[in-house]
């Protein structure tokens, strides 16, 4: 057996356990109900629930990479310029939220969708917004060419 005595002074840190009944309130955002099991300086985790038709209000996650893992329910999530961008995902999918993506959740959904969270990252975990920036607004119609005049038989 190999000794390791250059594993970091955390590797001597036991597990721990946080019971599902045990999670806290955490993180508000307008249309979904949040609880967080774990927030250390470098990792946030809990979960989300939303109810069927609810979409939240527009927020994004500071520095934070996000993973989500549906567990039941649907989840669809806008972002990208004027959210433009829509994904959707169902039980057993994994949603990534790249640090700070301005994004909004909704449940298109007929029951409450609950979704596992994990972030990677520090500071704030989650940021309230307006909105993302706007859609890049679609380059003008080119002017249609004039008419020429008409001209008289002897080109005149």
């Amino acid at each position: 057996m190999t000794e390791h005595n250059d594993l970091p002074t955390a590797a001597a840190e036991p597990c721990s356990h946080v019971a599902g009944d045990a999670l806290s309130p955490a993180d508000p955002t307008p249309g979904m109900s949040r609880q967080v099991a774990l927030h250390t300086e470098s990792m946030w985790s809990g979960t989300v629930d939303t109810v069927a038709g609810a979409v939240s209000g527009w927020h994004h996650h500071g520095d934070h990479d996000t993973t989500l893992y549906v567990v039941s329910g649907r989840m669809r999530l806008e972002s990208g310029p004027g959210g433009e961008v829509v994904v959707e995902a169902g039980p057993g999918d994994f949603l990534r939220v790249p640090a700070g993506a301005v994004h909004r959740e909704s449940n298109p959904g007929d029951g409450t969708s609950r979704a596992v969270i994990v972030r990677c990252g520090s500071g704030t975990p989650t940021v309230n917004v307006d909105g993302p920036a706007p859609a890049p607004a679609p380059a003008p119609a080119s002017a249609p060419a004039p008419t020429p005049a008409p001209t008289a038989p002897d080109g005149t």
